[in-house]
């Protein structure tokens, strides 16, 4: 370990200063890669710590909420300039994040140098946002407008932190609320810095930051009588806790909860390499760990031994180790416990005598068996009763199934409890978008699958248990808004 990776230590962020926990505590967080690895401390809130910073953030409400729009996107586009504009800072909060998380530098690079994209297009909306509707009279004249919630609490996931509060943030903060942010407690220290960078820029209290465990503090956040929006992403068991502890107060709240995403690969689907890589990036990116990640492929008969076969080669040229390390193409499992849940599906797999390929170069054996990781899995024509099918695997394994019909793929693609992301596989448009219009799910892809071919302007959510609401676009803004109708006589507010 270089001097340049000795361990940080970060605090909170509350009321435009930086600030210690109230009780002087921190926790440590280490590197999935080398468990024994200490990457350093971050701030442990407690309750105090959360009135704090919901103080703090009501209390800059009224007058953040009366700046106008075109105010709001003209600091939105100062934040995406600062988050890039020293080198040095990106590449060592990239490498920070590398460490703690564990996800291949490249993709840190990327989470980083891309945040301040989503706070762009969020100020692009200044324009529509500001336009009221207008209903002529009679019966009455009725301007239709919108008014920021409050005080809004994020509360992002460890998978992909600075893109999920992308889709959350920028949001919150063009509507008009103010922000108080919880990011995991797995992944907390490059997340904790960025945000810091963020709330700079802004006026004090406008955005604040509370690290620690959900146990010590996460309902005395969602909870909390001044909290008047809650949007949180990760696991539906948690999500349910969320919006009951929300419902004491009848916060509304947005919930983003995972998926368990079908993919279905036509008989006229095209088969090239960059299907493939697209087939694999969709699935495997972040060593699977996306909640939009391709996690059941369903494929016509016809191309089954195709498509096996060109993921099998795909699979076989990653390069499972150390994310820090050029040649690593897929680093470790964020923690222990995901790991276990992701080798228990496959061990599952292999007891019920199903034909699982574990795929990859493994450079450093000894690193492999001391850190968090798991190579690339295909688990061949599986049993549908198998949690590899049924549930979120949230890891780098796929199970690969067939099909004969439209219907049936139909029929499969929707079998689930999740509805979150699908995507359709066809040289033929038409047919992709007939198809894809049958499927439970709130976005779908053609002919590619996950972060890299989501659209930023469109609305991202899921049916059944993958959530409530919508992140992202025009609608993720006015999520955080509510609707304020002011009506008069006809022919008076023309």
């Amino acid at each position: 370990m270089s001097d340049h990776d000795a361990p940080v230590e970060t605090d909170l962020f509350i009321g435009g200063s930086v600030q210690k926990a109230r009780g002087g505590q921190t926790y440590p967080i280490y590197n999935p890669a080398r468990p024994s690895e200490l990457v350093g401390h971050a701030a442990r809130a407690g309750v105090e710590d959360v009135d704090d910073a919901v103080m703090a953030a009501r209390q800059a409400f009224p007058a953040w909420s009366r700046t106008t729009y075109a105010e709001r996107a003209g600091l939105l586009n100062q934040i995406a300039d600062h988050l890039v504009a020293d080198e040095g800072d990106v590449a060592y909060r990239s490498r920070l994040f590398c460490r703690e998380h564990g996800k291949i530098i490249k993709e840190t690079m990327l989470e980083m140098s891309r945040l301040g994209d989503r706070f762009r297009l969020t100020a692009s909306y200044a324009d529509r946002l500001a336009t009221d509707e207008k209903l002529a009279g009679p019966p009455f004249d009725t301007i239709i407008t919108r008014q920021p919630r409050g005080v809004a609490a994020l509360i992002v996931p460890w998978n992909w932190p600075l893109s999920i509060l992308g889709a959350k943030l920028p949001q919150a903060l063009m509507a008009g609320n103010t922000v108080v942010v919880k990011p995991s407690a797995n992944s907390a220290l490059a997340p904790a810095l960025t945000i810091q960078k963020i709330a700079q820029l802004l006026p004090p209290g406008v955005l604040n930051v509370v690290t620690g465990h959900s146990g010590d503090i996460g309902d005395a956040l969602v909870g909390h009588r001044d909290v008047s929006y809650v949007n949180f992403t990760g696991s539906v068991e948690v999500g349910r806790h969320v919006m009951g502890v929300a419902a004491k107060n009848l916060t509304p709240v947005t919930l983003e909860l995972g998926g368990n995403d079908p993919a279905i690969v036509l008989d006229d689907a095209v088969l090239d390499d960059g299907a493939f890589m697209r087939l694999y990036m969709g699935t495997f990116m972040s060593t699977g760990q996306i909640c939009m990640a391709l996690k059941r492929l369903y494929v016509h008969r016809s191309r089954y031994d195709a498509v096996v076969e060109g993921l099998r080669a795909v699979c076989d040229r990653q390069v499972v180790g150390d994310g820090l390390l050029p040649e690593t193409t897929m680093g470790p499992l964020n923690n222990k416990s995901q790991q276990k849940i992701v080798r228990d599906m496959i061990g599952e797999a292999k007891s019920a005598g199903e034909e699982v390929l574990e795929l990859g170069t493994v450079p450093d054996p000894e690193l492999y068996e001391t850190g968090y990781f798991q190579r690339p899995t295909l688990v061949l024509k599986p049993d549908a009763g198998l949690d590899v099918v049924g549930k979120e695997q949230f890891g780098p394994v796929l199970p690969i199934m067939t099909f004969d019909t439209e219907e049936e793929a139909i029929a499969l693609a929707n079998e689930s409890e999740f509805g979150l992301c699908s995507s359709v596989w066809s040289e033929d448009m038409d047919r992709a978008v007939r198809i894809a219009r049958q499927l439970e799910a709130g976005y779908t892809y053609v002919n590619a699958h996950g972060p890299t071919a989501q659209d930023g302007r469109g609305p991202f959510g899921g049916f059944k248990n993958s959530g409530i609401g919508r992140n992202l676009g025009y609608e993720g803004i006015i999520q955080f808004q509510g609707y304020h109708s002011i009506s008069g006589a006809a022919g008076s507010l023309n």
